[in-house]
């Protein structure tokens, strides 16, 4: 995720980015996640964004539209900076089905992506997902390609066992480890200097070879 330590170059990067049109899109949005994480969905305002951004309040019509659609590409950019991070973990894998599920766990519980500023904006984008299409279309609870990362990873595992029912045996494990995960970011959230991550991945681990005997141990 991106870093919370201050830029000592913000200044010199917001000048430039009045003269860049994709560098004060990138400037605004980081804005609006830093407003969000510090103060909340409810609260982050245009006069709040653009002061944090040192831009100006055009420039969000410019290049959004308005609001609503400056916080929507927000929750993608939030969404997009996951990914990218969870598949630097799944490449070292090397396609071991095993491996995968584990980077993917690693890497959810991984301060890169869990730390205070992530989980208070996975929190807010949650909250206003219900009221907002856009989004919720970056925020689901179900998202596809993290759905589809793990549960072709389970298929294959599943297909060592002598299981009529494989499909339906990866699609519980999918299901439950995406429930264990948003539990944990959960814990984390309201504790998160009692948060143990070696716990945390011990535990889910311990779960889901409840399902793969002959896995995960």
């Amino acid at each position: 995720m991106t870093s919370t330590s201050p830029d000592i170059n913000g200044s010199a990067a917001r000048k430039t980015s009045r003269r860049d049109p994709e560098n004060s899109r990138r400037a605004l949005i980081a804005a609006t996640l830093d407003t969000i994480a510090e103060i909340g969905i409810t609260d982050t305002t245009v006069s709040k964004i653009i002061e944090r951004a040192e831009l100006s309040r055009g420039m969000i019509h410019l290049h959004f539209g308005g609001k609503n659609q400056l916080l929507v590409a927000a929750a993608q950019s939030f969404g997009e900076e996951y990914f990218e991070e969870l598949e630097r973990g799944i490449q070292d894998a090397a396609g071991d089905p095993e491996a995968i599920i584990m980077a993917v766990i690693r890497a959810d519980l991984g301060e890169a992506l869990m730390n205070e500023r992530s989980t208070r904006i996975w929190h807010a984008f949650r909250g206003a997902a219900h009221a907002n299409d856009g989004i919720a279309l970056y925020s689901s609870t179900r998202d596809k390609r993290l759905r589809d990362t793990i549960r072709s990873a389970f298929r294959d595992i599943a297909r060592d066992y002598d299981e009529k029912d494989d499909p339906v045996l990866a699609r519980d494990a999918t299901f439950g480890l995406i429930v264990l995960l948003e539990g944990m970011w959960v814990d984390y959230l309201s504790n998160p200097h009692a948060f143990s991550r070696e716990a945390a991945v011990s535990i889910i681990r311990r779960f889901i070879s409840g399902l793969f005997p002959r896995h995960f141990r």
